[in-house]
C-alpha cells in the first residue's frame, strides 16, 4: 500500500502544483476575481495535503518537527477541510451573483474554520493518550473515542464540501450559458464524486474498526479515490480557461483538413480561370501545407471555387447535366451525392469546353448545389463543395486528363 501512495501522491502533488501555475499567469488580469484566488489557495492545500500524504515526506516532516501525526493532521486540515471550502468558494462565485456568493462564501469559510479550530483541539487531546506514530493514522486509531471523534468531524466537513459541490454543479451545469463552463461544472462534479467515495470509505473504517473488522484490507480505495478526484477536479475547475482554446485548436485542425480536401478542385478551377485566385502566383507544396492564417485561407478558397463555378456556368451543358444526374441516379446515388456527382461531371465538360473555347448557346443552365429546402450558410456551403470535391477527385482519369493536358500544353507554350 505504501509503494502505491508513494507513487499517486507524489502525481497528485504535481498535478495541483501544474494547475497553481496554470492559474497563477491570470493574476495579473484579474486581481480582484475572488473565484480565482479561491482555486489558487485550493490547489495549494491540495499539493500540501497530497505531499504530505506521500509516507516518506510525512515521516520526515514528523521526525523534523518532533511531533509524531502531525503531518496526519496537515493533511486532513489543507487536503480535506480547508481545500473544499476553497473549491466551494470559487464555485459560489461563479453560479451567484456576486453580493450573493460573498455571503454564501463567508458562512462556509466561518464553517470551515471553526471545524478546523476543533479538529486541532481533538488532535491534541488524542496525543495525550502518548500513542506511537501510526503509518495510518485515522484507520489505526478509529477504535479510540477522540480520534473516532476527530475522524467522524472530518469525514462531515469534507464530506459535505463534496455534496454541496456536486449539488451545485449539476444543478447549474445544467443551465451554464458557456460551453465549456456548463462541462468543466459536470467534470467538477465527478471529481466530488469519487472524493466523496475517499469520505465513505473512512466513516466506514470507523464503523468496521468498532466491529473488529481491518479496514487495511480495502486501503487501495484511499489513493484510487483521491487520484480520481482530484484529476476531475482540477480538469473541470481549470476547463473554461483551456477549453476554448481546444475548441480553437480542433476548429483550426477541421478547417486545415478541408482546406486540403478543396485543394483538387480549386486547382482544376484556378488553373482553367486565373482570375479568381486572390494570389495569382502558384502556391508551392509547402505553401500549401503552411497556409498561414487558416480561418482566412479557407474562406478565400471556398470564396474563389464559387467564382470559378459561376465562371463556367456558360460552358456547362444541360445535357451533360441531365445525363450525369441519370447515371448517378443509376448508381444509386439521392440528394446531395446525387447533385454533387452531376456538379463533378458537369464539371469536367465545362473545363473541357472552356479549353477548346466552346460556349453553350442560348440560356446558362441552372447552377447545381444543395438541396434548395434546407436554409443554410457558410457551413453548409463548405460541407457541399466538400462532396463535390470528393466526387470530382475520383472522377475517372478520362474524364479530367483533358484537363490536365492543357495546363502541360500551356506550360509548355511558355
Amino acid at each position: 500500500m505504501a509503494d502505491v501512495k508513494a507513487v499517486v501522491f507524489p502525481a497528485c502533488a504535481a498535478l495541483c502544483a501544474l494547475a497553481f501555475l496554470y492559474k497563477l499567469r491570470d493574476v495579473r488580469h484579474r486581481r480582484d476575481d475572488p473565484a480565482l484566488l479561491a482555486l489558487l489557495v485550493a490547489f495549494s492545500c491540495k499539493g500540501v495535503s497530497f505531499t504530505l500524504s506521500t509516507p516518506l515526506v510525512a515521516r520526515k516532516v514528523d521526525v523534523a518537527l518532533g511531533v509524531d501525526d502531525l503531518g496526519a493532521l496537515g493533511i486532513h486540515l489543507f487536503g480535506g477541510v480547508a481545500s473544499s471550502a476553497a473549491f466551494l468558494t470559487a464555485i459560489v462565485y461563479w453560479v451567484y451573483p456576486r453580493e450573493e456568493a460573498q455571503r454564501r462564501a463567508l458562512v462556509r469559510l466561518l464553517a470551515a474554520a471553526a471545524v478546523a479550530v476543533v479538529m486541532i483541539g481533538l488532535w491534541v487531546a488524542a496525543k495525550h493518550g502518548g500513542q506511537q506514530r501510526s503509518a495510518h493514522y485515522l484507520v489505526q486509531n478509529a477504535h479510540r473515542p477522540v480520534v473516532a471523534a476527530y475522524l467522524l468531524l472530518y469525514v462531515s466537513a469534507f464530506g459535505s464540501g463534496m455534496i454541496e459541490i456536486i449539488r451545485l454543479c449539476l444543478r447549474y451545469g445544467r443551465v451554464a450559458g458557456r460551453q465549456w463552463l456548463r462541462r468543466g461544472l459536470h467534470t467538477t462534479a465527478v471529481g466530488a464524486g469519487a472524493c466523496l467515495v475517499y469520505c465513505l470509505n473512512r466513516l466506514l473504517a470507523l464503523i468496521t474498526s468498532q466491529c473488529g473488522l481491518d479496514p487495511l484490507e480495502w486501503e487501495l480505495l484511499t489513493p484510487v479515490a483521491n487520484g480520481v478526484g482530484i484529476f476531475f477536479l482540477v480538469a473541470g475547475l481549470t476547463m473554461p480557461s483551456w477549453g476554448p482554446r481546444v475548441s480553437d485548436g480542433r476548429r483550426m485542425a477541421r478547417n486545415f483538413i478541408t482546406y486540403q480536401r478543396l485543394h483538387p478542385l480549386w486547382h482544376a478551377l484556378s488553373t482553367a480561370v486565373p482570375g479568381i485566385a486572390l494570389d495569382p502566383q502558384p502556391a508551392g507544396r509547402l505553401a500549401r501545407l503552411l497556409p498561414g492564417d487558416i480561418n482566412f485561407r479557407l474562406y478565400r478558397r471556398v470564396i474563389e471555387i464559387q467564382d470559378g463555378l459561376l465562371a463556367l456556368r456558360p460552358y456547362m451543358d444541360s445535357d451533360i447535366i441531365a445525363a450525369a444526374r441519370r447515371s448517378a441516379d443509376e448508381a444509386g446515388l439521392s440528394g446531395d451525392a446525387l447533385q454533387a456527382q452531376a456538379q463533378a461531371v458537369s464539371l469536367a465538360a465545362a473545363l473541357r469546353a472552356k479549353r477548346d473555347h466552346r460556349q453553350q448557346p442560348g440560356e446558362e443552365p441552372a447552377p447545381l448545389g444543395p438541396d434548395a429546402t434546407r436554409g443554410g450558410g457558410y457551413a453548409d456551403e463548405v460541407a457541399w463543395l466538400l462532396k463535390v470535391a470528393q466526387a470530382y477527385t475520383v472522377l475517372p482519369s478520362t474524364e479530367t486528363s483533358t484537363e490536365t493536358s492543357a495546363e502541360t500544353t500551356e506550360r509548355t507554350t511558355r
